[in-house]
């Protein structure tokens, strides 16, 4: 018996030094989920497949996310994936009780305020969806091609300011990714460290 107990301590302790499996990996199918969207459309990432998807998460009092709201910059990219026939999913997963959690009324009216236009607006309060996607910003963009596969995920530009003067010479990486699945090609940068406030998942 103490042969087999060492056995499988053996393994135990194998398992654990293995690399914890990421969440979203490029290239990859991109993790499915069903929610209700802020209109009371249920929306199912799979039901997709075939349309280019955007998945952006939100927390409007972010100032990261104030900065790309306050300048137009995220409404003009969610125009122009429109125009391309993207289907834009905003996300907000922040717990009740902090910052950036609200209602369905409430989002609707903010971000109808700002001239936002998102296919959906989805409320994720208990954070799964996030946790399924390990998103860690506000923002965090992930790009998931006709294939259902994820093809970009991480930061919405290259500068990690909170300075709108700063969006004018950052690369932006959904714009790049858009042209490159447009061109047959694979994004590059195909995953980028994402910046901006930390979700505000429950403690």
């Amino acid at each position: 018996m103490r042969f087999y107990s060492l056995i499988l301590s053996a393994l135990a302790l194998m398992a654990l030094s293995l690399p914890a499996c990421a969440a979203v990996e490029i290239g990859k199918t991109a993790p499915d989920f069903t929610a209700t969207d802020t209109k009371g459309v249920d929306v199912t990432l799979s039901a997709l497949q075939g349309k280019n998807v955007i998945l952006e998460w939100n927390n409007p009092e972010c100032p990261f996310v104030v900065k790309h709201y306050s300048s137009k910059n995220m409404q003009q990219l969610q125009t122009l994936a429109k125009d391309n026939g993207y289907v834009w999913i905003t996300i907000n997963s922040s717990a009740p009780g902090r910052q950036g959690n609200m209602t369905a009324a409430e989002a609707n009216k903010l971000l109808g305020e700002k001239g936002a236009s998102p296919a959906h607006i989805i409320l994720d309060p208990s954070g799964e969806i996030g946790k399924m996607y390990d998103a860690k910003t506000t923002p965090h963009m992930f790009v998931i091609n006709s294939a259902g596969n994820v093809a970009y995920a991480g930061a919405i530009d290259s500068k990690s300011s909170a300075d709108p003067a700063d969006i004018a010479t950052a690369e932006n990486y959904i714009v790049a990714a858009m042209d490159a699945i447009a061109a047959g090609n694979a994004p590059e940068p195909a995953q980028t460290k994402p910046y901006g406030c930390s979700v505000k998942y429950a403690n």
